[in-house]
């Protein structure tokens, strides 16, 4: 299609990395845009856009681009997809029993290891289960057999290997992990969900690319990508 029209930079939540990345790809080949992708947990985002880093299309938690189109930041935020924390075991084991709080307790305690996102990374699974731990009374037990890990993808990697019995992060994360099988969320009422919206900046000097780039993330044809990534679409 000849020279790039534009040169997008979007920064955007590690967990969606390997979907988006995909669908940016055709919309690179279909568009005829140049699109960099800058991908990192929100916490470390945040931090780079609070260092003053900018950016044309933002894709981050909702809670937190609605604060930035609040703060006049960005334009009118978008939903594009909303993943969950699970839990995983290696393949071809027999999972625990994880339908209540109190059995899926009775299977942190029962493992020998369990691997979950380090909440010190910054990425919203990490925060949220170094909570749900302390809350739960497995402060202790946790800190003995804990496996904290930099991305959801190596706590997904610790239980395809064997090293840890049970893991904890993000669906989308570890999905794409050959050997790690997700065998539901959390149980009721334990679970969360990760809501992720895209807004365009509003000192982006191509905002009408990134429009059309969160069109494409958001189109029904993307809807397959993102089912397979383990999210679910608003």
């Amino acid at each position: 299609m000849g020279k790039p029209v534009a040169k997008l930079k979007v920064m955007c939540a590690r967990s969606m990395h390997q979907v988006v990345g995909t669908l940016t790809d055709a919309f690179r080949r279909e568009a005829g845009h140049d699109v960099e992708l800058s991908f990192g947990t929100v916490g470390a985002l945040q931090k780079r856009l609070d260092a003053g880093e900018t950016a044309d299309v933002l894709i981050l938690g909702a809670p937190m681009i609605d604060k930035l189109a609040k703060a006049g930041t960005v334009g009118p935020a978008t939903a594009v997809a909303t993943t969950s924390v699970g839990i995983a075991v290696r393949d071809g084991t027999t999972p625990p029993d994880i339908s209540t709080p109190e059995a899926f307790k009775q299977a942190l305690i029962a493992a020998r290891k369990v691997a979950f996102s380090d909440a010190a990374v910054g990425g919203s699974a990490g925060i949220y289960l170094a909570k749900l731990f302390v809350e739960m009374g497995l402060g202790d037990e946790i800190a003995r057999k804990g496996m904290p890990q930099q991305s959801g993808g190596e706590v997904a990697t610790r239980v395809a290997n064997g090293e840890a019995d049970i893991g904890m992060t993000l669906i989308a994360e570890i999905v794409p992990i050959k050997g790690a099988r997700v065998i539901g969320p959390l149980p009721a009422p334990l679970g969360n969900e990760t809501t992720y919206a895209a807004a365009v900046t509003s000192g982006s000097g191509a905002k009408e690319a990134g429009q059309a780039f969160i069109r494409a993330l958001t189109q029904p044809s993307a809807r397959s990508a993102w089912d397979a990534a383990g999210f679910k679409l608003p």
